[in-house]
């Protein structure tokens, strides 16, 4: 199983395998029905999740329902459990939304389906269309944005930074995820590596144009943005971090300073 989703990952277009995952990965699934995980997303449960993984592979990484993988389960646990989300209709910008987010969020934001957008280059699920390094929206046009594995596609992300910062209203927060390489202290990026191979090899999916490092937050404060890191994981035991196999990824929220 993990073989063949690692080749279907590499070699079938993005498209087609999105169209593909909505009948494929809940068939897979059901030959993993049991209760040693749950999802807190769609609410399933399995005897573990699918593996997952462009190069190296994830044991028990992807819900077959919803399609979480383990950082959509930690996300959604922090939005549900730390924010006011939930509680409130804040005006949300979601770019590169997940599809097991937004169908949390959209009926949540039903009475009022203005004050949640979706954008996204070109998804047909999103509700607009463009490039992050060049957001058509006004200065201060939303309470929050959720933005999250997308900076390390971007040529220029810093410039990306800076106008998530000019949407975003002051005293406005979001939450700015990417795969950050603990182990490194700096960034690493080389817009010389084009071969979509050498990329893979080199930055662990062909797309990819950086590895982030530690120092990550501080690329989001050079943007303006005041930004925390949390180990959002370790505050869960032992048991419910293998109940929703949680990964060890942090949670970096950004908030824009009041004027």
């Amino acid at each position: 199983m993990a073989s063949l989703i690692r080749w279907a990952l590499n070699r079938i277009p993005r498209p087609v395998l999105q169209r593909m995952a909505g009948w494929a990965v809940p068939l897979a699934g059901l030959f993993y029905r049991g209760r040693g995980v749950e999802c807190p997303l769609c609410g399933a449960h399995y005897r573990k999740f699918l593996p997952y993984g462009y190069v190296r592979t994830r044991d028990n990484a992807l819900c077959p329902s919803c399609l979480s993988l383990e950082r959509h389960r930690l996300l959604w646990l922090y939005l549900a459990r730390e924010t006011d989300l939930l509680r409130t209709f804040p005006r949300t910008l979601h770019i590169a939304p997940e599809v097991c987010i937004m169908r949390r969020l959209k009926p949540h934001f039903a009475a009022h389906p203005e004050r949640y957008v979706t954008a996204d280059l070109e998804s047909p699920l999103a509700d607009l269309h463009f490039d992050v390094q060049r957001i058509p929206l006004p200065d201060a046009s939303f309470d929050t944005v959720i933005c999250n594995h997308l900076l390390e596609h971007v040529a220029d992300d810093r410039l990306a930074l800076r106008e998530l910062h000019r949407i975003l209203r002051p005293g406005g927060w979001g939450i700015l995820l990417s795969p950050v390489d603990l182990d490194r202290a700096r960034t690493f990026e080389d817009d010389t590596i084009v071969d979509p191979v050498e990329r893979t090899r080199i930055f662990g999916q062909y797309d990819h144009r950086r590895i982030y490092g530690t120092d990550y937050a501080e690329r989001l404060r050079e943007a303006g943005f005041e930004a925390e890191e949390i180990d959002y994981a370790a505050s869960f035991d032992e048991a419910d971090r293998k109940r929703y196999a949680l990964p060890a990824d942090r949670i970096y929220t950004v908030r824009k300073k009041d004027k």
